[in-house]
């Protein structure tokens, strides 16, 4: 009679599944690292650096208040459009105001020029 060997599975295999449930939880719930980093000298602080990391899925991070992804015009296409607009609107008031500028500028030599 021989006894059956279980044989371990292969490094990988089945970990999977377990790896893809682990990650939807965490993106599910979300997950905050936090940690500072001070460098003193004699009583003295040179340096912090606060770091902070949130992992979570966008909807997760939207029902915490985070979205600033969504006014980045590097991360966003309508953010993107919406600064072009803002920055063209700011452009046509500066040629505005130039051309009035110049307007009265071109007036006010019409009048030197007409006085005796």
């Amino acid at each position: 009679m021989s006894m059956a060997r279980r044989m371990p599975e292969p490094y990988g295999q089945g970990s999977g599944a377990n790896l893809a449930d682990i990650l939807e939880r965490v993106l599910d719930k979300g997950i905050v690292i936090a940690g500072d980093i001070r460098i003193n000298l004699l009583d003295i602080e040179l340096l912090t650096i606060k770091l902070r990391l949130i992992i979570a899925s966008v909807d997760k991070a939207k029902e915490m208040g985070i979205d600033w992804w969504e006014d980045d015009p590097a991360l966003s296409s309508r953010a993107r459009r919406s600064e072009l607009a803002r920055e063209n609107a700011e452009l046509r008031e500066r040629l505005e105001r130039m051309e009035l500028d110049g307007w009265q500028r071109t007036d006010e030599r019409a009048e030197e020029e007409e006085a005796p």
